[in-house]
């Protein structure tokens, strides 16, 4: 028996539910789990089911062509298998905490990913990377144009192609082309800062200036608003008057590395939708 996850999004009516469900009972399918979410906002129908059954690929065919038969004309129906591992990328620059953390979860495997291929602008971590048998590439962009720098990136990125782009500490900021020219919900970035507050640059020292009682750490999809795409993840610790800016970026590490681990396992597993400039986490 295989264990596959159905997502569905449509626009919202009465007896969605029994109809997936009652299409499971017709193929023999059993539910393991189910959520669901109605938005009143703009009458959108979100639902994440784990199935469990036999699913050979004409079975499967045909029971995603009864399902999306009996939703609405605009539903978007996808089924994944479980057990199938999204093959990712990291990018990063110089700070280790991030991309150590998806290493060592990869390894042990409690991140549901492989990483295929690790980028960076400089060659520090390549080092790191090399210990877990894990193709480190330097793209420099130094000497370049920002332009001629996405471009090499981006050409390394489609050789390898992978199902996401993971964003781990990578100190550079996309263009809005080279966002464009992936899919949506493919890149995926971790933000030293509870957002929406201190977007940019150096938010610890601006929480710092600020005088904060809370920081934190937010992993979100990128779009072309530098810091404000959907949000997946998001969590704070206390500081008190007596941390500096250094000593917050310190603490915040812990934050952040475990907020992109959560985000990932949730993305990995189907569990988030994109909503407009929203998630929907199940």
């Amino acid at each position: 028996m295989q264990q596959k996850i159905l997502t569905t999004e449509c626009t919202d009516a009465t007896g969605l539910i029994a109809k997936v469900t009652t299409t499971c009972f017709e193929f023999g399918i059993n539910i393991v789990h189910q959520d669901q979410f109605a938005s009143e906002e703009d009458n959108r129908f979100f639902m994440r089911s784990v199935l469990e059954g036999d699913f050979n690929q004409s079975n499967e065919s045909k029971f995603l062509q009864c399902v999306t038969a009996k939703l609405p004309d605009d539903a978007i129906v996808q089924l994944k298998d479980k057990a199938v591992k999204p093959r990712i990328a990291i990018l990063v620059t110089k700070e280790s905490h991030c991309l150590g953390d998806l290493l060592m979860r990869a390894y042990s495997g409690s991140l549901n990913a492989e990483i295929v291929m690790v980028a960076g602008n400089y060659p520090d971590l390549g080092d790191l990377v090399s210990k877990f048998g894990i193709p480190f590439h330097v793209v420099s962009h130094e000497g370049i144009s920002r332009d001629e720098q996405e471009e090499r990136m981006m050409k390394l990125l489609d050789d390898c192609n992978p199902d996401y782009i993971i964003l781990a500490k990578y100190m550079r900021i996309l263009s809005p082309k080279m966002v464009a020219h992936y899919p949506k919900g493919k890149l995926i970035n971790i933000h030293h800062s509870f957002l929406p507050a201190f977007i940019g640059a150096k938010p610890y020292q601006q929480a710092f200036e600020r005088g904060v009682k809370i920081i934190g750490a937010t992993a979100h999809f990128v779009t072309d608003n530098l810091d404000e795409g959907p949000i997946i993840e998001q969590d704070v610790i206390k500081v008190t008057h007596r941390y500096e800016a250094a000593q917050m970026a310190k603490a915040g590490r812990d934050v952040e590395r475990l907020v992109l681990a959560r985000a990932l396992g949730k993305v990995f597993n189907n569990k988030v939708f994109i909503h407009g400039n929203k998630t929907i986490v199940f």
